[in-house]
């Protein structure tokens, strides 16, 4: 691998979407026969490769069956690609840097070669198939068991909603998304278990493999992602259940069973799946922030959640409780974390909020929405969610442009900038003299 990998990495991700948009443009795709305009087509294609599920266009009703076949194959190649690059980066720099963390994680300092590229690449592959495929089993026997849905059109659906739900694309093929499926459990819970097991990503897999095999050492990435995954997720959950529990738009009519259900799932999906089973647009003003800040936080490294990831937020929490604490390191989980990692994930947070900020500032000039909704539509891009308040397809198509932009920067810009920055590391050979502003 090349010492600038994110060329070819974003050159690969740009052809993809680039073929997408050409075969979504094409008559056979749509369901009236017709051809797409490009905007409508390179939004869906957009979305669908970086696993976002925002849609400017109803998927169930406009595109055809091939087309749905279309949609689907990119958010499998998008979720493999972003699962594999991004494991292949981490083992990357996990080489990069072994010899200096051979005490503690037992790195081999050689190059990465063709073997473990292979390994790597093989082993995504199959975890994601594995958990797809058991998915997609569950789905289609609920939608023929409690649906009366024909066995084809059941295999079809289960399988479509798998794939979608573990690399957290969103996409339905409902007009409603899953509002239809919000109060049965045999539905949802498998698609909110993909979704979760999607977003931890392939690095944690492995150690959990590893743990179940008999290793009893958990690495400092690996306790981070499940800590602060199982925090942000208990969050999510009694947030929005208790925001929402009497708002009569969305938990309000429902039973007690309903409720905590379709509770849990609006908790999970910020994780960052676009499937919604309750009107989001209806949400009350404090669920927007809450699932804006969700959202923006994401998911696992290495998965197929967006966002800065759970572990840049969770590592910059223990660098500002060492500074409230006045302590000289940052420690976390009884390990001392590198300076490098800290302005790293520091860079990936400020650069996120400044790509976020610069785009609602565009979208409220351009189109009529007020704040809430603007906002809560470029986060939900920045971080591949696809949750809207349902504003979209209404925004000019300069305004779609702009999420079209804002996708593919929130899907690769974290992984990339991460790679980028710690392999462009380097000794620096002289310091100039230290002097002290005045902070705050």
């Amino acid at each position: 691998m090349s010492r600038r990998p994110s060329v070819p990495i974003v050159l690969g991700f740009a052809a993809l979407i680039a073929v997408g948009t050409v075969l979504l443009m094409m008559p056979f795709s749509s369901e009236s026969g017709e051809a797409t305009g490009l905007v409508p087509a390179l939004f869906t294609a957009t979305s669908a490769v970086c696993v976002t599920g925002l849609i400017v266009v109803d998927t169930p009703t406009y595109f055809s069956t091939a087309g749905e076949i279309i949609i689907l194959g990119l958010i499998q190649l998008g979720g493999l690609g972003i699962m594999t690059v991004a494991s292949l980066l981490s083992l990357l720099m996990f080489r990069r840097f072994g010899l200096r963390m051979r005490l503690t994680a037992q790195a081999e300092t050689k190059a990465l070669g063709l073997g473990e590229v292979r390994r790597m690449v093989t082993r995504v592959i199959g975890l994601s198939l594995l958990f797809e495929l058991v998915v997609a089993v569950v789905l289609t026997a609920r939608l023929i068991i409690g649906y009366q849905e024909t066995v084809g059109r059941a295999i079809y659906d289960g399988v479509f909603h798998a794939i979608s739900a573990f690399n957290n694309a969103g996409f339905a093929l409902r007009s409603d998304s899953l509002m239809s499926f919000a109060t049965d459990p045999w539905f949802m819970l498998p698609i909110c278990l993909a979704v979760i097991a999607g977003g931890l990503g392939f690095p944690v897999w492995v150690e959990i493999f590893r743990h179940l095999r008999g290793a009893r050492r958990w690495t400092m990435h690996a306790k981070v992602t499940l800590w602060a995954t199982a925090a942000l997720l208990v969050v999510g959950v009694l947030g929005t259940t208790v925001a929402e529990w009497a708002n009569p738009a969305t938990l309000g009519p429902l039973s007690w069973p309903g409720k905590l259900l379709a509770g849990f799932t609006t908790g999970v999906m910020p994780r960052t799946a676009g499937f919604n089973s309750l009107d989001v647009g209806a949400f009350h003003p404090a669920t927007l922030l809450l699932q804006d800040i969700l959202m923006f936080i994401g998911g696992g490294s290495a998965g197929t959640a967006g966002g800065i990831k759970v572990t840049t937020f969770a590592l910059l929490a223990f660098v500002i409780l060492a500074e409230i604490r006045g302590e000289p390191t940052v420690h976390v989980l009884g390990r001392q974390l590198p300076s490098t990692v800290q302005r790293q994930a520091l860079t990936i947070v400020l650069l996120g909020v400044a790509v976020v900020m610069l785009t609602v500032l565009a979208l409220l000039v351009i189109s009529p929405f007020g704040l809430d909704q603007v906002l809560f539509e470029a986060v939900s891009a920045f971080a591949t969610v696809g949750l809207s308040t349902g504003i979209t397809g209404d925004l000019p198509a300069f305004g779609q442009i702009l999420l079209v932009l804002l996708m593919f920067i929130g899907r690769l810009g974290p992984i990339t900038l991460a790679s980028a920055l710690a392999l462009r590391e380097r000794v620096r050979r002289y310091e100039l003299p230290e002097e002290r502003p005045i902070v705050g």
